[in-house]
């Protein structure tokens, strides 16, 4: 039994895998199942035994993709004991993750229009705004924000980042306009804080 299902997770991995590579080369519309499964030397009896249909794999791809990124931002954000440190590191994790190449089609293209802009949001709320709610609401509980809304500064803050990372990914100078938007969530941060902080 231990090997069935150890078998199982290997099959399910190396869909994902080569899933992952075709959705970023091709772009959803462009990826036939035909395609995954016979690089993958399997059936297309196994994709819609563990994913259903192109959608169901495709959503997982995103959901892969998206948890990535929360782990970048949890360790970019751990290199810092201060909490705001903290929080710069994790948005600008944020946004350089999104934007690499490997991700803009899956996370930016095709994720919102594939899946619909509510189950887009919904993994996002999931995985990165997740962290960014915990630390904010640490934040708040030891005294660092002014008296905000939680809710409507996380919405915002990554409302602004989600906008953000779909115009940088459109352009080439990518690495001079993360550092351009980084100076503006900066500026909104000190904008909450009772402290007078310095990102330098």
């Amino acid at each position: 039994m231990k090997k069935n299902k150890a078998e199982t997770e290997k099959t399910i991995r190396k869909l994902l895998k080569i899933a992952q590579n075709h959705f970023t080369d091709k772009g959803y519309a462009n990826t036939s199942l035909e395609e995954i499964v016979h690089e993958a030397e399997l059936t297309r009896g196994a994709v819609y035994h563990h994913f259903r249909n192109k959608k169901g794999l495709f959503y997982k791809v995103l959901d892969n993709v998206q948890k990535e990124i929360a782990d970048r931002i949890e360790k970019d954000a751990s290199q810092s004991d201060d909490v705001w440190k903290q929080l710069e590191y994790g948005c600008r994790a944020f946004i350089t993750s999104a934007v690499q190449s490997q991700n803009v089609q899956i996370l930016l293209i095709d994720g919102p229009a594939v899946l619909g802009l509510e189950n887009w949001r919904l993994l996002d709320e999931q995985n990165s705004m997740r962290l960014l709610r915990e630390q904010l609401e640490f934040m708040k509980e030891q005294g660092h924000l002014k008296e905000v809304s939680i809710d409507a500064m996380v919405h915002s803050l990554s409302g602004a980042m989600n906008e953000a990372v779909l115009w940088i990914a459109k352009e080439p100078n990518n690495e001079q306009l993360i550092e351009e938007t980084m100076v503006i969530i900066e500026l909104m941060l000190k904008g909450f804080s009772k402290e007078n902080i310095d990102f330098e």
